[in-house]
């Protein structure tokens, strides 16, 4: 049964969608920072350290303040019912957790240690997400006597912006009808073809990372790469959408170089200008 069904009131199941789809876009954000600096942790040490100040930065900005607005809004709630009150105790001890591997990757570190504290990171934040999705969330959704709706208004670290994260590419329509310049299967967003950048670009497969934070997954991974470098970026199909969404929220930032077209994948360089 959905958290839709068993909210309390409409408005509840709407803040319940809300946090949710910000947990995908974090999630998503978070799974993009750590492939790069996988990638770069095996081949390039200066670009795994700037990787990993980049992932720290976001930790910063996005993540803790997560965590933090959790303790302040939802925990609380949450920690007065009986049924939760162990939960909630795990879910706090978790943050701590996070803290302190966040805190482990500000020093300076050998790539692969830095690779190995980031990939825990996004174990356990995933997991993190997973118990507030399907037992925290729908605990307090279901409570006739806590209003989520009211607990989260304005709380941007909860609610997020999610203007990306429930459009996922179909694979089989662009927005506008047909690619950037009138070409069908066009490169979306500043072509580049031909154009290639200096050393290995890292590569990010999304084909197997679930639809639901996959352009998030890259949205991440394109914070990550500094100017004048580029990823490649392979897809199941021919992403038009998500190089429309890259082009709307960095208008010219990132020129698109088509690598294969298909029919099992299809690889695109991204160049950051």
């Amino acid at each position: 049964m959905s958290t839709l069904t068993l909210a309390s009131d409409p408005r509840d199941a709407a803040a319940v969608e809300a946090v949710e789809a910000h947990h995908a876009q974090l999630a998503g954000q978070l799974a993009g920072r750590v492939a790069m600096l996988l990638d770069a942790a095996d081949r390039d040490p200066a670009a795994a350290g700037r990787a990993r100040a980049g992932l720290v930065a976001f930790c910063d900005r996005e993540l803790l303040p997560h965590a933090a607005a959790e303790e302040s809004a939802l925990y609380p709630a949450a920690h007065r019912t009986a049924e939760a009150r162990l939960l909630v105790d795990g879910m706090l001890a978790e943050h701590r957790r996070i803290g302190a591997l966040v805190e482990a990757l500000r020093a300076p570190l050998t790539p692969a240690r830095a690779a190995a504290d980031a990939r825990a990171l996004q174990v356990l934040f995933e997991e993190h997400l997973d118990k507030e999705n399907h037992l925290v969330l729908p605990l307090l959704a279901a409570a006739p006597d806590v209003s989520l709706a009211e607990m989260l208004a304005g709380m941007h670290e909860l609610l997020g912006g999610h203007e990306e994260s429930g459009h996922e590419e179909s694979g089989h329509e662009e927005p506008g009808g047909t690619g950037q310049g009138g070409e069908e299967g066009g490169c979306g967003g500043g072509c580049a073809c031909g154009e290639t950048d200096a050393g290995e670009a890292p590569e990010l497969d999304v084909r197997e990372v679930p639809h639901a934070i996959r352009h998030a997954t890259v949205f991440g991974a394109l914070e990550a790469v500094p100017a004048g470098r580029s990823m490649v970026l392979v897809a199941p199909h021919d992403p038009l959408p998500l190089l429309a969404q890259i082009e709307q929220r960095a208008p010219g930032a990132f020129a698109v170089e088509y690598l294969e077209r298909g029919p099992q994948a299809w690889r695109l360089r991204l160049t950051h200008r």
